[in-house]
Order: C-alpha cells, then sequence, then structure tokens
C-alpha cells in the first residue's frame, strides 16, 4: 500500500490553488500515504549516530485500535501514544524496524513532534501550518515535515 504522489500539490498554501489530491487539471490524484519528517533533535543510535530524517504513513483503524490491547497501554494511558507512533513510522535515518523501545528513547521534543505530525497528516492531511513573524506579524505557511532552507 505505498502510494505517494508529488507533494506539489499537497503542500500548496496558495488559497486558489487545487484542493488537496486534484492536480492542475483539475483530475484526481493518486493518495498519498507516506510523508517524511525531519527530527527537531534526532534519534541516537546504540552507537551514538544521530538520525534526523524518516518517514510516516497515514494510519489505519486497525492502527488505532490494536493498541487498547497492548497491557503497557492497559497499565498506563499515556503509553498510548508510544505504541501508535511505533506503528506509523516506518523508518528514521537507517533504522527500519521501528518498535516502541525506539519511541521511548526519543527526546520529548521529538516525540511532541511525532505527536504533532500524526494529528496533521491523519486528521488535516497536509503537513503545513500557519505561523506568524514574531517581528513583522506576517502570516504564511510553513511546511512541518521539514527540509532545508530555501527549499519548497
Amino acid at each position: 500500500m505505498r502510494r505517494t504522489t508529488s507533494a506539489d500539490a499537497l503542500e500548496r498554501s496558495d488559497p486558489n490553488a487545487p484542493a488537496a489530491g486534484t492536480g492542475r487539471s483539475g483530475q484526481r490524484e493518486p493518495l498519498r500515504t507516506e510523508f517524511t519528517f525531519e527530527l527537531p533533535r534526532g534519534y541516537v543510535d546504540e552507537t551514538g549516530a544521530v538520525h534526523h530524517t524518516g518517514v510516516m504513513r497515514l494510519a489505519t483503524a486497525r492502527d488505532e485500535l490494536v493498541p487498547l490491547r497492548d497491557d503497557r497501554v492497559r497499565e498506563n494511558s499515556a503509553y498510548l501514544s508510544v505504541v501508535l507512533i511505533a506503528r506509523v513510522v516506518t523508518r528514521i535515518g537507517t533504522i527500519d524496524d521501528i518498535h516502541p523501545g525506539i519511541i521511548e528513547d526519543l527526546f520529548a521534543s521529538d516525540l511532541a513532534f511525532l505527536q504533532d505530525f500524526y494529528r496533521r497528516i491523519n486528521a488535516e492531511g497536509h503537513t503545513r501550518a500557519a505561523v506568524s513573524c514574531p517581528a513583522c506579524k506576517e502570516e504564511f505557511a510553513v511546511n512541518l515535515a521539514g527540509g532545508r532552507l530555501g527549499e519548497s
């Protein structure tokens, strides 16, 4: 179930642009199910290497239901987000065997980032956030998936 499309139509901040999922010609584009991200701090593996980039896929109903049967979640409901994030993150850096232990070892800011990223791609369907400049108060959209300065 790996269907992706260019981020072009989905990442536009132009209010006159076609709706998400429609191309410039107005025809429907394939559903995008995987989203890349860049962690604010990065995952430090057992060798000390820091991994910043990763991939998260859209969640299924099963992804949200299965963790509810997990004994760790039953004992501590706060653990739900760890199990859920571990199910939908498919890669962090060169690591593609993502499990709750890896998510537990993330810095708190990276876990908070992934929780927000999960909410954005699953509830809102995109990775953009509306922000305003603290100095001039101009409003604009940023892509939370990360990327290098100057990239669009």
